[in-house]
């Protein structure tokens, strides 16, 4: 059966509607107008130009798969599925080559900012695996889609939109083409827009923060971020604890941040793997491990690292990255 013209150009009509309406599924009404009143916002507060702005902000597009991605982050996962994640044998060993490659750099960041070599490179190996995946979302993409289209935390990406085109001003990104996580995150580090401004250093002295090309700079910022977040050279991280059970819960309620000196915790009957001095503030961290509970304790440079991420689980496992890399260059110096 042939259908007549008429039919056939109101089925592809009805075709290409529903079409574009799948494409533009979950954008909201006022995405638009919000991204109008964000680009007067620029204009008028940081002189950023109204035809320019305009420009790029028109070729910026909502993206439903970001929404998807933030609302299923790793962090919710269990310890014992976290873990294997970024502890892995390949993270290990790509992590010693980063490091041999790059050895002048990372100590003269620890003799500039008191940070270890391992720590530095772990980080650079959980986030990006050591720029081998540095994201696949045009940043412009992503802060704009979380600016406008993710009404629980639009105000904070809002801040970080302005932080970008600040920084590509700064910094003289082609903000068409730089590329970053669903959330935003930048380069080898992934510095969210703010922390690039306020923590990324010019480790190289070309006169350009680079945090995508620059190992040089990417090192430097990262041990940088470190040193502004208050970290203690040569300070206890974190270490397991024993004796722990249901009368201790209020203690890992107390928060990441660490409050409670350790002799409450030694006089509550919980015990520590290695020396620490009763009067150390810690913070008692619960993992769900894949045999059992694990609890250990953690020390003001354990939360250093969660300002990285505010996740215990994070800060865990570029812990346990980081010593595990440590141990392998080690090995390989020794054979």
């Amino acid at each position: 059966m042939q259908l007549k013209p008429r039919i056939l150009q109101l089925l592809l009509a009805a075709l290409l509607g529903i079409t574009t309406a799948a494409a533009a599924a979950g954008k909201p009404a006022s995405f638009d107008a919000d991204m109008d009143q964000f680009i007067k916002e620029m204009n008028r507060e940081h002189g950023l130009d109204l035809a320019e702005l305009q420009a790029l902000m028109d070729k910026a597009k909502y993206r439903q798969s970001i929404i998807d991605a933030i609302t299923r982050p790793a962090e919710a996962k269990p310890w014992a599925k976290y873990r294997p994640i970024f502890v892995t044998p390949s993270r290990i060993t790509q992590g010693v080559a980063f490091w041999e490659e790059n050895a002048a750099l990372l100590k003269r960041a620890e003799e500039d900012y008191g940070v270890p070599p391992q720590l530095i490179v772990a980080i650079i190996g959980v986030e990006t695996r050591y720029g081998r995946y540095i994201g696949k979302y045009p940043v412009l993409d992503a802060l704009s889609t979380l600016a406008f289209g993710y009404p629980k935390r639009g105000k904070f990406f809002r801040r970080e939109l302005a932080q970008f085109l600040l920084l590509v001003r700064e910094e003289l990104i082609e903000p068409q083409k730089a590329l970053g996580s669903y959330a935003g995150a930048m380069g080898l580090p992934q510095f969210i827009p703010s922390s690039y401004r306020a923590y990324a250093v010019d480790f190289d002295g070309d006169g350009q923060r680079d945090l995508w090309k620059s190992r040089a700079d990417v090192i430097g910022s990262v041990a940088a971020y470190f040193k502004q977040h208050g970290w203690k050279k040569g300070g206890q991280i974190t270490m397991r604890a024993s004796g722990v059970d249901k009368r201790h819960d209020t203690f890992v309620e107390a928060g990441m941040k660490p409050s409670v000196p350790f002799k409450k915790l030694r006089q509550a009957g919980i015990r520590s793997a290695q020396p620490v001095a009763d009067n150390t503030l810690t913070s008692l961290i619960r993992l769900e491990g894949e045999k059992a509970i694990e609890y250990w304790l953690g020390l003001h440079n354990f939360y250093v690292i969660t300002r990285y991420n505010h996740s215990n689980l994070y800060a865990m496992a570029v812990y346990q990255l980081s010593r595990e890399i440590l141990a392998e260059r080690n090995k390989r110096s020794v054979n």
